[in-house]
């Protein structure tokens, strides 16, 4: 299985840290941002990784990262993404990366307690469709909530003003490369964007969408200044840090 990390945008609720950077390459703790989520795809056991970037700040991605040998990469390419046309816009540029074979997708500010190798795992092994992570949110408005029914994801909804539930999907998703298709078909939304729900709530619509709930903590950390400080203070004090 291969993978992509998604680090592309241009960071600006994270103004002024992110006037000369790009927000994945800030610190959480002592390593970059984007270091977590390679780390997360190496310890599923994938070997294969695609970096999306974009805005003004893509070359630094290669001299801090280079060509990956330092996690453990078999092969590490990177592409570009112009603009900011959402997550499936990305997500469409990893095609030729992907070559036919199931793929992870990570976005590039997103930390997890635990990892996922356990749903790597069992998407390895299913036979069809794709396969997203649900973890349970305090403010179910500010996400794209599930409802669940059973083992059965019903429908997404992105920032419902009544959630359904209290499951978020978070960003890691699990594809076969039909994804591709899907995302040549979709349109843009209100906010211009080719959005990742529309595209999951296809595998939705077909019955052959699956989940795993997140063990352990979630943090999407780029999402703020607040995040990005809990971050921090949340793997600071992981690794022993007395705070």
């Amino acid at each position: 299985m291969k993978g992509v990390v998604l680090a592309g945008g241009l960071g600006t609720r994270l103004n002024p840290l992110t006037k000369i950077t790009n927000k994945h390459l800030l610190p959480i703790y002592q390593k970059p941002m984007i270091f977590y989520p390679i780390e997360m795809l190496v310890q599923a056991g994938i070997k294969e990784v695609l970096i999306v970037t974009g805005g003004n700040n893509a070359g630094d991605f290669l001299r801090l990262i280079g060509n990956g040998k330092q996690f453990g990469l078999r092969h590490l390419e990177y592409t570009y993404q112009e603009g900011e046309g959402g997550i499936a816009d990305a997500l469409s540029l990893a095609e030729d990366f992907v070559d036919g074979h199931k793929f992870t997708v990570v976005l590039g500010d997103n930390l997890l307690e635990k990892g996922i190798r356990h749903g790597v795992e069992a998407f390895q092994n299913q036979p069809e469709g794709a396969r997203i992570f649900l973890k349970e949110v305090d403010h179910p408005w500010e996400y794209g909530i599930a409802t669940v029914e059973g083992k059965r994801i019903t429908q997404i909804i992105e920032k419902p003003k009544d959630p359904a539930s209290n499951l978020a999907v978070i960003g890691v998703y699990m594809y076969p490369a039909d994804v591709f298709d899907f995302i040549k078909g979709l349109e843009p939304s209100a906010r211009g964007e080719l959005e990742i729900t529309d595209v999951n709530n296809r595998y939705i619509a077909q019955g052959t969408m699956q989940y795993d709930l997140v063990d352990g903590w979630w943090m999407d950390a780029g999402e703020n200044a607040e995040a990005l400080l809990m971050a921090n203070l949340t793997v600071a004090r992981m690794e022993g840090v007395a705070i």
